[in-house]
């Protein structure tokens, strides 16, 4: 589910950290579709629900907020790299692909892609629960 950017335009840099164009975004939804889709199709105010980080929690928040659209998620959320540390780093935080480096694991997809990181800290958190 690719969501179109309404404040900026993909970079350079978004584009070799991501390989997402502008014209790839182009082509998504709208933030707030986004959000109306993750609570229809599956019903995302009613799970629980993990990120690596806090960042990708925050900046939700932050943007429903701005944009005026309902939150889609509900207020269980689970810091799965701050779970991952405490299991297997002493504490140390550590970036995905270092946490699956560190479970003998290999990073599919590509980096920094939405549904790919999705799926790869998905596999971590299997390890973890």
């Amino acid at each position: 589910m690719l969501v179109r950017p309404s404040l900026s335009k993909v970079s350079p840099f978004c584009t070799r950290l991501t390989t997402l164009t502008q014209a790839d975004v182009n082509q998504g939804m709208h933030f707030w579709e986004a959000c109306q889709l993750l609570q229809e199709e599956y019903q995302s105010s009613g799970r629980v629900w993990a990120s690596w980080g806090e960042y990708d929690r925050k900046q939700f928040q932050w943007q429903c907020t701005s944009f005026g659209v309902p939150y889609p998620f509900s207020e269980h959320h689970i810091n799965a790299k701050k779970l991952f540390a405490e299991k297997h780093t002493k504490g140390r935080q550590v970036g995905m692909s270092r946490a699956l480096h560190i479970l003998k694991m290999p990073l599919d997809g590509t980096h920094h892609r939405g549904h790919d990181d999705a799926w790869n800290i998905a596999r971590i958190l299997a390890t973890l629960l």
